[in-house]
C-alpha cells in the first residue's frame, strides 16, 4: 500500500528530519508493533551452520515473544502487537499494513546480522541513504525477501538489484526520520548499558519493511549469527532475555520522552493573551531539515509556497512563513499539517537569536 508515488531521482536523495513525535491524544493507547523478521520459507541468515535448527527467523521470533512478555508485565497500559507469533511467511507490505491499521506509535523490526568477517555487536537502522557499501549490503540482504513473494513487481515500486531504487525509499518515511533516529539512539544505548552488549551504533539504510510504515520505525540487528560466540549467545534463553530487556528499556525511555514533551507542549499554550503580535520577534513554521540542499520550489514541499532555507551547522532547515503575528503563524502551521507535515512546529527568533515560544506566549506582547 502506497500513499505517495516515487519521485524523480533528483529529488529522492532528500532526507527530511522531523521534530520529536508527540502523543496524538492523552487518551490514545501507546501502541508498539514488534516485527520478528523473516519466517516460514524465508529462513533469514543461517549463521555459522554449526546448528541444523533455529535460523535467524526462529531466534528473532523468540526475542520478539520475550519483548511482548516484558511489555505486558512492566508496561500494562501499552499495547503491543506482533506481526507474527509463529513460524509463518508474511510479506513485507503486510507487516506495514498491520502497523498502519493499528495506528501504531512505534514500529520495531527485529533481525540478526551476518558478515564475511569476524563482526560483533548490535546495530540499529533507520530508513535513509546508504553511507557505505556495508549498509547497502545489509539492506539488500534483508530486502531480498520480496523475491519470495508472488507477483512482487505489482506490489512494490522497487528493484532489489538497483541501489538507486533502494535510495528512493527514503522519502516515504521523511516525516518520522528524526523520531526514528531518536528511538534508534536510545535503544542502542540500552543495549550497551542494560544488556552490556557491544554497540555498533545507529545507521541508515533503505529497508523495504521500514518504507511501508507511517510512524517512527527502526530495524534492529541484535547480533551476528556468523560469529560463533554471538550465535551461541543469541540461541540461549538468557541471551534472548537480555536482548529483549534492552529493547523494552529503550521503548520505556522513548515513551517517557514523548509524554514529557507532550506535557510541555500543553503547558506552553496556557494563559495566552488574545493580542499575539510580538514586536521585533519573527515566527516561522519549521517543516523540515535536510543534509542536502534542496530548491525551495513548491513541488518539493507538497505545494507549499514561500519556503525559506537556512543552513545551520551541517543541515539545511526549511521554514514556512515569516511574521510577528502568532495567530497567523498558527494558521500556517495548520496548513503545513494538512499538507502532510504532521510534525511541523513553530519557532521564534529575535534577529539571529532563537527564542523560546513557550516563554513568549506567557509574556505580554509588545
Amino acid at each position: 500500500m502506497y500513499l505517495f508515488k516515487l519521485l524523480p531521482i533528483s529529488i529522492v536523495l532528500l532526507i527530511v528530519l522531523a521534530p520529536l513525535h508527540k502523543l496524538q491524544a492523552q487518551d490514545k493507547t501507546f501502541t508498539v508493533i514488534i516485527d520478528p523478521g523473516h519466517g516460514g520459507k524465508d529462513t533469514g541468515t543461517t549463521g555459522t551452520k554449526r546448528y541444523k535448527d533455529k535460523n535467524e527467523k526462529d531466534i528473532v521470533l523468540a526475542v520478539a515473544l520475550e519483548v511482548e512478555k516484558i511489555i505486558k508485565s512492566e508496561m500494562p497500559q501499552t499495547k503491543v502487537i506482533l506481526t507474527r507469533k509463529k513460524d509463518i511467511f508474511i510479506e513485507l507490505k503486510k507487516r506495514g499494513e498491520i502497523a498502519n491499521k493499528a495506528n501504531a506509535d512505534l514500529f520495531i523490526s527485529i533481525h540478526a546480522n551476518a558478515a564475511t568477517y569476524k563482526a560483533t555487536g548490535t546495530e540499529t537502522y533507520v530508513l535513509g541513504v546508504h553511507r557505505n557499501k556495508t549498509n547497502l549490503a545489509v539492506a539488500k540482504r534483508e530486502n531480498d525477501v520480496i523475491l519470495l513473494e508472488e507477483d512482487y513487481e505489482k506490489h512494490y515500486s522497487y528493484d532489489p538489484h538497483s541501489p538507486a531504487s533502494i535510495i528512493s525509499l527514503t522519502l516515504m518515511q521523511e516525516d518520522y526520520l528524526d523520531q526514528s533516529i531518536r528511538m534508534a539512539t536510545i535503544v542502542e544505548k540500552s543495549f550497551s548499558e542494560v544488556g552490556k552488549r557491544r554497540t555498533r551504533g545507529v545507521k541508515q539504510a533503505g529497508f523495504v519493511v521500514l518504507h511501508q510504515t507511517y510512524m517512527p520505525s527502526i530495524l534492529i540487528e541484535i547480533g551476528f549469527l556468523s560469529n560463533e560466540i554471538e550465535e551461541d549467545f543469541l540461541r540461549k534463553k538468557t541471551g534472548q532475555q537480555k536482548i529483549a530487556a534492552s529493547i523494552v528499556d529503550g521503548i520505556k525511555k522513548y515513551k517517557k520522552e514523548l509524554e514529557k514533551n507532550s506535557i510541555k507542549d500543553s503547558n506552553s499554550h496556557a494563559s495566552v493573551n488574545n493580542n499575539r503580535i510580538f514586536k521585533n520577534v519573527t515566527f516561522k513554521v519549521q517543516i523540515a531539515s535536510s543534509s542536502n540542499r534542496v530548491a525551495t520550489k513548491s513541488y518539493n514541499f507538497r505545494g507549499l509556497q514561500n519556503i525559506e532555507r537556512v543552513k545551520v551547522d551541517k543541515f539545511y532547515k526549511y521554514y514556512l512563513g515569516r511574521t510577528s503575528d502568532y495567530n497567523l503563524i498558527k494558521q500556517l502551521q495548520v496548513k503545513a499539517v494538512e499538507k502532510g507535515y504532521k510534525s511541523a512546529f513553530i519557532v521564534a527568533f529575535r534577529g539571529e537569536e532563537r527564542l523560546s515560544v513557550a516563554k513568549l506566549l506567557k509574556s505580554t506582547p509588545q
